[in-house]
C-alpha cells in the first residue's frame, strides 16, 4: 500500500482532471485514451465514491467535450463536468458584464445568451490559432480603452500536452494582456479556489473528504491543497519528472497513471 493512502483514509469524493489524465488531445479521433483510464473511471463509479470531473479545457462546449469522451470509450455526463465557461457565463450574468471574447471558435456557443455589444470586458480562453497578433491586439485595444479594464480568464495554464506534443496554453497569452494593460486577471478555472469549491459542493463533499487527480502541479495539485483537499499527480499528461521537486507545491503521492491511484483509492476503502 502506497504510504499517502496509509496517511489519507476517509475518503469519499474523487475529483478528475481530464486532459492528461483520461486521454490526450489531438488528432484525428480528438484525442486517445491513456491505458487504464476508462476502466478506472468505472472503478470509482462502482466503488460508491462520489465523483467530478474538473476541466480547464476551454476548445469546446461542456457538451462537446462530453460527447467527444463517451466517443473515446468514457461513462461520463454532462451534469458531472465542471468547467470554466458555465462558471464564467454565471459571473458576467451577475455583473452585467458584456464580453469581447478572445476564445477558440468552438466555445464561442456558451456564450450566446451574453450581450456582446459594447464590450466591458474582455474573456480570454485556450484560443489555440485564434491567438493572433490582430485578435491579441483587437482584445489588448478593447482593455486598454476601458476606464476599469475587467480581464477573465479561463484558467491560467502555461502548456498542455496533445498527441503531437506539448501545446502553449492560455495562461501565456493571459499574462501577455495583463502586462501590457497592467491589469491582473480574474481567473475562472483551476488554480481559483472558488472553482474547487463548486465542484465539492455538487458532490456534497467536505474538502478534507475529497482527493484531486490531476497532471498539473500547480493547477490541478496545488489548487486543490489551497481548498484544503488531498492531490495526488499522475505520472501522464503534461507531467515532467522535475514537478516532483517543485519548490513550491508537493503533491500529497506521485502515481503512474489514474489506474493505479484508484486501485489503491479502492482498495484503501475497505480497509
Amino acid at each position: 500500500m502506497a504510504e499517502w493512502a496509509k496517511q489519507h483514509a476517509g475518503i469519499t469524493g474523487v475529483v478528475l482532471d481530464i486532459s492528461g489524465v483520461l486521454y490526450d488531445g489531438g488528432g484525428d479521433g480528438g484525442g486517445v485514451p491513456i491505458p487504464g483510464s476508462r476502466e478506472a473511471v468505472e472503478k470509482i463509479k462502482a466503488s460508491g465514491l462520489k465523483l467530478r470531473f474538473c476541466t480547464n479545457e476551454t476548445q469546446a462546449t461542456r457538451g462537446k467535450l462530453v460527447e467527444k469522451l463517451q466517443h473515446l470509450g468514457f461513462n461520463i455526463s454532462v451534469n458531472e463536468v465542471t468547467a470554466p465557461a458555465p462558471a464564467a457565463c454565471r459571473i458576467l450574468k451577475e455583473r452585467n458584464l458584456r464580453p469581447h471574447l478572445l476564445v477558440h471558435d468552438d466555445l464561442v456557443p456558451e456564450f450566446d445568451q451574453l450581450d456582446k455589444t459594447n464590450p466591458n470586458c474582455v474573456v480570454i480562453g485556450d484560443a489555440a490559432d485564434n491567438f493572433s497578433y490582430k485578435n491579441l491586439n483587437e482584445a489588448f485595444r478593447v482593455l486598454i480603452g476601458l476606464e476599469n479594464p475587467i480581464l477573465i480568464s479561463l484558467g491560467r495554464g502555461r502548456y498542455y500536452k496533445e498527441t503531437d506534443g506539448l501545446k502553449l496554453d492560455v495562461g501565456v497569452y493571459m499574462k501577455a494582456l495583463e502586462y501590457a494593460c497592467d491589469v491582473q486577471a480574474e481567473v475562472v478555472g483551476k488554480p481559483a479556489k472558488m472553482f474547487f469549491q463548486s465542484a465539492l459542493a455538487e458532490m456534497e463533499v467536505e474538502p478534507q473528504q475529497a482527493i484531486m487527480i490531476g497532471d498539473d502541479i500547480v493547477n490541478d495539485v496545488g489548487g486543490a491543497q489551497q481548498c484544503g483537499m488531498r492531490a495526488l499527480q499522475v505520472r501522464t499528461g503534461k507531467y515532467r519528472p522535475c514537478d516532483e521537486q517543485h519548490p513550491e507545491v508537493k503533491a500529497d503521492g506521485y502515481v503512474n497513471n489514474l489506474a493505479e491511484a484508484v486501485d489503491i483509492i479502492v482498495k484503501q476503502l475497505h480497509k
